[in-house]
């Protein structure tokens, strides 16, 4: 098994394979002021196994586009996604993100935790934003802190 064979195995059954939590999540769909009712198209890319994108099937309409390099990780979120009635709110797909088969204009909503540093911050906006609709949301994070060490 290669090292990231093994990383992948490690991390396929946790829940992210990041910092955060379903708390961050929902409170950054918050910012956004969307209606609970309106019907979006969201492509959630460097999705991991989904914790976010559960938790956005959980709280918005419409169509979730998850995306990531690894099968393992996707088949667990398939899994999940089955056992909490969202299989066809969610469709994965087994792409890099440096290589997307989205068209210019396709998303209401880009989202992206803690994994958008795998293309660069600057290249994963400047790439990603293309496919957004007019007046859609790019939300991405990473992990940063602004002192001198590391918080606890």
């Amino acid at each position: 098994m290669t090292e990231l064979e093994l990383l992948v195995d490690f991390y396929k059954n946790t829940e992210r394979q990041g910092p955060g939590s379903s708390f961050e999540t929902e409170q950054a769909l918050n910012f956004m002021n969307i209606s609970k009712e309106q019907k979006l198209k969201v492509a959630d890319i460097g999705c991991g196994s989904g914790g976010q994108t559960l938790t956005l099937a959980k709280n918005i309409e419409g169509q979730i586009t998850a995306v990531d390099l690894f099968s393992d990780f996707l088949d667990e979120l398939n899994l999940k996604a089955e056992e909490l009635g969202f299989p066809e709110k969610i469709k994965t797909v087994e792409k890099s993100m440096e290589d997307l088969p989205f068209d210019n204009d396709e998303f209401d909503i880009i989202w992206s935790e803690g994994a958008i540093y795998n293309i660069g911050f600057e290249a994963g906006i400047k790439k990603w934003k293309n496919y957004l609709k007019s007046g859609g949301f790019l939300a991405v994070s990473e992990i940063t802190w602004i002192t001198n060490s590391r918080p606890q």
